[in-house]
């Protein structure tokens, strides 16, 4: 079930240590109706590497200056408009944060998810 983006940011807070905290950011993926290359997109079918995403949050926390990460990635066949995925970084500031936040999400596309447009 999916998580809320205020229950991501909750328990982002609670593993945070506050004087270490000055920015989360979060990302929501969405199924478009168009592929990159402008064809029409009906859906996706999608799946997710669990095992390299629990790799990917364990490498992204322990860089410095980031306190912690919450991600949901949606599974299965996925329509025009639902959720794909839902990714929070928190940490100390913007400079660790926003390239932390970048690496991760080009690194879960590529190393984690395996979509095949409907």
């Amino acid at each position: 079930m999916r998580p809320s983006v205020d229950e991501l940011l909750s328990r982002v807070k609670a593993r945070s240590n506050p004087e270490n905290l000055g920015m989360v950011l979060v990302h929501n993926g969405v199924v478009r109706a168009t592929s990159r290359n402008g064809s029409t997109v009906r859906g996706m079918k999608l799946s997710v590497n669990r095992e390299r995403l629990r790799e990917l949050i364990k490498e992204t926390e322990s860089r410095s200056g980031i306190e912690a990460v919450e991600i949901w990635i949606n599974e299965g066949e996925l329509s025009v408009g639902d959720d794909i995925m839902v990714v929070v970084v928190a940490g100390r500031f913007r400079s660790d944060v926003l390239p932390a936040f970048e690496e991760l999400i080009s690194k879960i596309k590529r190393e984690v998810v395996v979509e095949e447009e409907v």
